[in-house]
């Protein structure tokens, strides 16, 4: 791989003594490399090449890991069929990939996923969330009454 960017040894200035970690670009990333096949979580960006659409989302789909992937295209049928066929839980089109937050579920997949439920999103509000139904059944009369009324309502 060829180091475009090297995040490595960041200087903030006013804090010299911190640690910090700047983005790194990757670029000529080949399959069998250990930045492709273990999932990174920092500001890395691995850049392949393919030949084709169908080698892009193929080579994606192999690896073990879906955590996200973007795809920069002009072109909307390009775009329809990368989102079909890839499996991952984030897709970014013209986007980088979304940052996880409560609008933008994180949905990672397959080696990328832990549990059985997303932490953001609708399944983070339905895991915090107790259900409840009711169903009820009013007739116009029922209005009008004014004790209570054990029967069972029937519609006429």
């Amino acid at each position: 791989a060829k180091i475009l960017l090297d995040g490595r040894d960041v200087k903030v200035p006013g804090y010299e003594k911190g640690n910090f970690v700047g983005p790194t670009i990757l670029h000529y990333v080949k399959p069998e490399m250990k930045c492709y096949t273990e999932e990174i979580f920092g500001p890395v960006l691995v850049s392949m090449e393919v030949d084709t659409l169908d080698d892009a989302i193929k080579l994606i789909n192999a690896n073990p890991y879906g955590n996200g992937t973007a795809i920069f295209t002009t072109n909307g049928a390009t775009a329809r069929k990368y989102t079909m066929e890839i499996d991952v839980g984030q897709v970014g089109v013209n986007v980088p990939i979304p940052v996880p937050l409560p609008m933008f579920s994180f949905t990672g997949s397959r080696g990328s996923f832990r549990g059985d439920m997303n932490f953001y999103g609708k399944a983070g509000v339905q895991f915090y969330t107790q259900l409840k139904t009711v169903t009820q059944m009013w007739r116009s009369d029922d209005a009008t009454l004014s004790g209570s009324q054990t029967a069972m309502p029937v519609m006429r």
